[in-house]
């Protein structure tokens, strides 16, 4: 069957792009045709769905080295009840044409749904969504837990109604009791008739929302949790009535209307503290929402107005009074302040700002008036990337939780059976229809399996959202679960280790130049170069007031240094092999100057100027208060540590020594560190690369787990599973632990899941439970599976 597909190509930069993927496409097996259009980067192809399917072709694009442009949006989902509803949204999902994937989250009741708009709408979606009997919305931006405090509000007014008319009922359940015989007990509510009257609303109105479950579960070829909730209460239901018509006397020796509206009144009950619970582990989220400013003092056409935030452009002028939150990032282009970023970095002593200095949305001006420009607004701020991924981790599944699903989607039909079962071998060898009829009841009602559904979301809702506030940012689940098998840490050392701050320490002249006029010639080239070590030198240059020269030419060579032309002068800046390759000797008085330097810690670079030895220059980069104390909580859970640098050896030994290192790889260029973590992977090592720089994206993205420090840059924040905020390596160690109390919670988590219907099931095939308590059991189960998740907030690292 020949369908047709358009797709939004990006990476096609001339007509030999677009000519190679349709070349590409039209070989493949089952592709009729395919038109590649540059000027409108879209793909339009015809092909046998019976041969290929449309993943293969975006598949094909991709290996090509081009991509489709897909959409993410996330809906919120109403009507879900347990683990199987979510399996059943997400399988549905699955199957449709342009979806790419589909993440379905029981406790955030949002899905996340990547899809291709030239294929499928997200009126496509909803509407599918909606056919197999759920609600679909999509998220608001800004406002992500609205819909939650309107369905706590629904299911509080709905349990208080069905607690209302349930307790007369209860009452007359347990004035039965021989140890309750003091109690009064009103004639009227023994009365079959009042009984019916108070159970029917419990049943039919506020108990409809089971039956409507029910009924669209099945009706998709799936069974869930208000299938047994359903069977359990209709049987005792309709069974009570069939006692009321067997027995006009008014003779009545077993009705169960309490059983039914007390069974709805409980399960309301768990589902609201449930809804409440989630609420609470939606609270990180809440928080860093709060820390956005609400308006903007922007100057527009020399007038200053205050404006909503999400009002601000890029390229406003801002103004910020003392004592006001920054609205958005950007740079300040007038006054100075003492700026409280500790939400973002932990650092709690305030920032000093000037003229040229970047500033971050939601941080703290304190003492000075700032004016600033707009550079990121709206989701582009830091901490709208933060929400972002915080958002993301919560709604995504760990890998652990693949267990719970398989077993979910078999579940229910399960414990059908073993209630069938329970039933026939109670009548047929005991005789006791009521005894049977009970049991079968407590068996459908306790064996709900929402405990299991929620057990690894609402860990992973409350850990990562925990580590948030620690500025612990986990990108996955699947991230959160893997970081506690960690056994190997690598640590840049620059940036890292360090503050990666170095200063111009040493200048060791080998020639009859004059110092001011190496350092004039060594600053001028270092100048074009983005190296922090280059950096140093640069401002302890023109801390001594010397001026710079022009540059006429200009060359990086990674891993060794830098050649430039100054002021027709050529200058060689870098290493030792540096000045091999260029075949300049270095005597021995150079390199025990060079050993002496290097042990006590400091880098020192070669300069040659004209092909002649010139000088040495040495910088220290000063190692962060925090990093000796890291290392030591790192050793005590029991992980080797190992630096990474391109460094030289001496230097790195000096600083690891200094913080209690382990091992030191040294001299490693930046196309080598993946190569180094790699070696590590294949030794059977567990490895997390922490790193802060470019040439560490690599590596980051190689490693088991890379963590970038967040105070690091963009490309290495992008290619990390973690970014840790504070730039602190403690955050190396918080994380990890954060990682194993999460891991642990969840185990806990599915431990009593299944230890519940394990040890409840047959308690109540046996006889040995009242139906009542069955559902009081079970909706205990799904609170405490929550409720312990929470305690997760409250970890202290």
């Amino acid at each position: 069957m020949t369908k047709e597909l358009t797709l939004q190509v990006t990476g096609m930069t001339c007509a030999a792009c677009s000519a190679r993927i349709e070349k590409g496409l039209n070989k493949m097996e089952g592709v009729e045709s395919a038109n590649v259009n540059l000027a409108v980067e879209k793909a339009a192809i015809q092909y046998d769905e019976t041969v290929i399917k449309a993943k293969d072709i975006e598949q094909k694009i991709q290996a090509l080295g081009y991509d489709v442009v897909k959409e993410k949006v996330d809906f919120t989902i109403d009507g879900m009840t347990c683990a199987a509803c979510s399996a059943r949204i997400e399988k549905v999902l699955g199957k449709m044409d342009g979806i790419a994937s589909a993440n379905v989250n029981l406790a955030l009741e949002k899905a996340t749904i990547e899809f291709n708009p030239s294929q499928v709408s997200m009126s496509d979606i909803i509407a599918r969504i909606e056919k197999i009997g759920y609600g679909a919305q999509p998220v608001v931006e800004g406002d992500p837990v609205d819909h939650r405090e309107k369905a706590i509000h629904r299911q509080t007014i709905k349990f208080t109604a069905a607690a209302i008319l349930s307790l007369p009922l209860l009452w007359t359940m347990v004035a039965h009791f021989s140890f309750t015989s003091f109690l009064y007990m009103p004639d009227i509510l023994m009365n079959p008739w009042v009984q019916l009257a108070l159970a029917t609303p419990v049943q039919f109105i506020i108990g409809w929302q089971f039956y409507v479950g029910a009924y669209k579960s099945l009706r998709s070829g799936a069974a869930n949790m208000d299938v047994l909730v359903v069977m359990g209460t209709s049987a005792a239901y309709f069974y009570s009535i069939y006692q009321m018509l067997a027995h006009p006397s008014g003779h009545m020796p077993h009705l169960y209307f309490e059983t039914s509206a007390v069974l709805i009144t409980l399960i309301l009950l768990g589902k609201l503290f449930e809804a409440r619970a989630k609420g609470k582990s939606s609270q990180a989220i809440k928080q860093l929402m709060g820390m956005q400013a609400k308006s903007a003092l922007v100057i527009r056409d020399g007038v200053e107005q205050a404006v909503p935030l999400e009002e601000v452009r890029i390229n406003d002028i801002v103004r910020v009074k003392p004592g006001e939150k920054i609205p958005v990032d950007g740079e300040v282009v007038s006054g100075t302040s003492a700026v409280d970023e500790s939400m973002l970095t932990g650092e709690s002593l305030p920032v000093e700002k000037n003229i040229g200095d970047f500033v971050y949305g939601a941080t703290l001006n304190k003492n000075g008036a700032l004016e600033m420009k707009a550079l990121k607004v709206g989701s582009e701020t830091a901490l709208s990337q933060i929400i972002k991924i915080v958002e993301s981790a919560q709604g995504s599944k760990a890998p652990i939780q693949r267990l719970a699903d398989k077993i979910s989607n078999i579940f229910v039909p399960i414990v059908v059976g073993i209630a069938v079962v329970t039933f026939m071998l109670w009548w047929l060898i005991g005789g006791e229809f009521i005894q049977a009829f009970e049991a079968t009841i407590a068996v459908l009602v306790i064996a709900c399996p929402c405990a299991l559904g929620l057990a690894t979301p609402t860990s992973i809702m409350a850990g990562s959202g925990r580590a948030a506030q620690f500025g612990i940012l986990f990108k996955g689940g699947e991230h959160l679960e893997q970081t506690g098998f960690v056994d190997t840490v690598v640590v840049d050392k620059t940036g890292t280790v360090t503050n990666g701050k170095p200063v111009l320490t040493d200048v060791v002249l080998f020639s009859d130049l004059e110092e001011n006029n190496v350092l004039r010639i060594v600053a001028s080239a270092e100048k074009q170069s983005e190296h922090p070590l280059a950096e140093a030198i640069v401002e302890g240059v023109l801390e001594r007031g010397i001026k710079l020269s022009a540059v006429s030419s200009f060359q990086a060579l990674p891993g060794l240094g830098i050649e430039a032309q100054v002021d027709n002068v050529e200058v060689a800046v870098g290493t030792r092999k540096l000045m091999r390759d260029r075949q300049i000797s270095i005597e021995e008085p150079i390199e025990q100057q060079l050993i002496s330097l290097e042990q006590q810690g400091k880098t020192a670079m070669l300069v040659a100027i004209n092909n002649q030895f010139a000088a040495i220059i040495a910088v220290a980069d000063t190692v962060k208060e925090t990093s000796a104390e890291a290392v030591r909580r790192l050793h005590a859970l029991g992980l080797k540590v190992i630096m990474l640098t391109g460094d030289n050896e001496r230097t790195a030994k000096a600083m690891a020594a200094e913080v209690g290192i382990d091992e030191v790889i040294a001299e490693v260029l930046p196309e080598q560190k993946a190569q180094q973590v790699e070696n590590l992977k294949q030794q059977g090592r567990n490895v997390a690369m922490v790193g802060d720089g470019i040439n560490d994206a690599p590596a980051l993205a190689v490693a088991d787990i890379g963590m970038a420090i967040g105070t690091g840059t963009d490309v290495a924040m992008e290619a990390a599973d973690i970014t840790l905020i504070r730039g602190d390596l403690n955050s190396i160690a918080d994380a990890i632990l954060m990682s194993r109390k999460t891991m642990t919670n969840i185990k806990q988590n599915l431990f009593w899941a299944f230890a519940y219907n394990v040890i409840g099931i047959p308690i109540a095939a046996l006889g040995f439970l009242a139906p009542w308590v069955a559902g009081a059991a079970m909706a205990f189960s799904s609170v405490s599976v929550v409720l312990n998740a929470l305690r997760l907030q409250r970890v202290k690292l």
